[in-house]
């Protein structure tokens, strides 16, 4: 006869002379003792012996719960797996999984720190945005619900750091389910523009000739430092990225061979490549590099206005633009769009299809090349690049006359 909630509920504490075994159905039982203990049972066969495992005590297991795990452990058996076991493994995996602050610095030092040059700020966004609300609670168990409760609210006031924790949050997880850490991941269909209301950030931002101009009369005309107008003329003159420049060192600069090397972990395409990027050093450039080293007192070209000791920080060259701009404003009353440093990139290489072949342009931006190309082209281009930045310097010469291109 099967066993009822009001059967359990009288029997519950009830002492008896001795342990007595009760039979529900599908093999489950409750075992009472002495003291009116009842316990939930599966009886089972494993490799052809008689064995039982324990469902949970009444009433913190209700006789629908019990009946559900047996159920669940019936099915184990069937693919051959023994529940006793599989119990134990679960056990062990609750009392070791990770938390989401414990799963990401794993993540961290395991590919974070050698793989991502931005791996800082990466952790300073997680410190400030995930971990307080979702670092304790454990990785695997979180939900998609979760982690948009925290990301929604964010995405109104800053959309840029959102993407960032959404990118690598996704990341993480996928890593810690290669590495066996975990098992789902909650943000993977997280989608930043349906959930999120995020919008890609695509800048098609160029400087006209008359904006370049300006820029040029800004840094002919303001007193400001000169490191500062090399930093900018050679951005605009290579269409380089913005860490390329500023972590370059003396030793990078061959003036002799005409050589600026920029090493593959000081630019963007260098993690999948492994090799350097190299550019030429033509007269007005190497004019340039050699004013910015004057005010270094270590290694790097450039150098922190207050301390010639320590690289030129990223931060420091994001104010550029907004000092161009208000300077103009200010002693021209011209009005110059909002721009950035990278820009100055897509403005270079706007003018260089004009100047050279497409794919000699795309190698002096140090963009990855086709798989096909990257894989038998191993030429360097130096003399073709050196003629197109040549070109380019001529026409800048035509763009700012009657103010000196270095």
């Amino acid at each position: 006869m099967a066993l009822t909630e009001t059967w359990l509920k009288a029997n519950h504490g009830k002492a008896r002379e001795r342990v007595e075994e009760f039979v529900d159905r599908d093999a489950v039982s409750v075992r009472a003792s002495a003291k009116g203990k009842l316990t939930f049972q599966l009886r089972f066969r494993f490799a052809s012996k008689a064995a039982r495992i324990d469902l949970g005590s009444y009433p913190q297991t209700s006789l629908k719960q019990a009946r559900e795990l047996a159920g669940r452990y019936r099915a184990m058996i069937d693919e051959g797996l023994d529940p006793r076991i599989e119990r134990e493994i679960e056990r062990h995996q609750r009392q070791n999984e990770l938390s989401t602050s414990g799963l990401f610095q794993q993540f961290y030092d395991g590919y974070l720190l050698q793989n991502k040059r931005s791996h800082k700020e990466v952790k300073r966004s997680f410190e400030l945005y995930i971990f307080p609300v979702l670092g304790s609670l454990p990785a695997d168990r979180l939900r998609q619900a979760q982690w948009l409760e925290v990301l929604l609210p964010l995405s109104k006031r800053i959309p840029t750091i959102v993407q960032r924790l959404l990118s690598n949050g996704r990341q993480m997880y996928d890593w810690g389910i290669r590495r066996e850490l975990i098992s789902t991941n909650p943000l993977q269909l997280i989608r930043s523009g349906d959930d999120l209301n995020l919008s890609p950030n695509i800048s098609e931002r160029t400087l006209s000739n008359e904006e370049i101009a300006a820029l040029w009369r800004y840094m002919t005309l303001c007193n400001t430092n000169p490191r500062t107008i090399a930093f900018l003329k050679l951005c605009l003159i290579y269409g380089c990225r913005n860490g390329e420049l500023r972590l370059t060192e003396a030793k990078h600069l061959d003036f002799e061979a005409g050589i600026w090397t920029i090493p593959p972990e000081n630019h963007k395409t260098g993690d999948k490549t492994k090799k350097p990027l190299v550019r030429p050093i033509i007269p007005e450039t190497r004019v340039l590099f050699e004013q910015a080293k004057i005010f270094s007192q270590c290694q790097y070209v450039f150098t922190a206005a207050r301390n010639r000791t320590t690289v030129l920080p990223r931060n420091n060259t994001l104010c550029y633009p907004r000092d161009v701009m208000s300077w103009l404003s200010k002693h021209e009353k011209f009005v110059m769009e909002h721009w950035s440093i990278h820009d100055l990139r897509r403005t270079a290489r706007t003018h260089f299809s004009s100047l050279t072949q497409p794919h000699v342009a795309e190698i002096m931006l140090g963009h990855i090349q086709p798989i096909v190309r990257r894989t038998y082209d191993h030429y360097d281009y130096l003399p073709e690049q050196a003629e197109a930045l040549q070109k380019w310097c001529d026409r800048l010469w035509g763009i700012i006359a009657p103010y000196p291109l270095v």
